[in-house]
């Protein structure tokens, strides 16, 4: 299971659900800082309505 706030853009992407935005994901953190939940997803651009699913290979830790 990957950590949503610690994933690389290629760790991401070897998610089916979330293949090609890996670097949008990681973009994303770094400017608004870490995910809290992964319903945030949505606000990443391209993946609004995209990520279901995406719980059973993803978490987000709180440190």
């Amino acid at each position: 299971m990957l950590d949503l706030n610690t994933a690389t853009a290629e760790e991401l992407d070897g998610i089916d659900a979330l293949k090609g935005h890996g670097f949008e994901i990681v973009r994303y953190r770094e400017e608004r800082g870490r995910f809290t939940s992964l319903r945030q997803l949505d606000e990443v651009p391209g993946l609004s309505g995209k990520a279901d699913g995406v719980d059973a290979a993803l978490t987000v830790s709180d440190r």
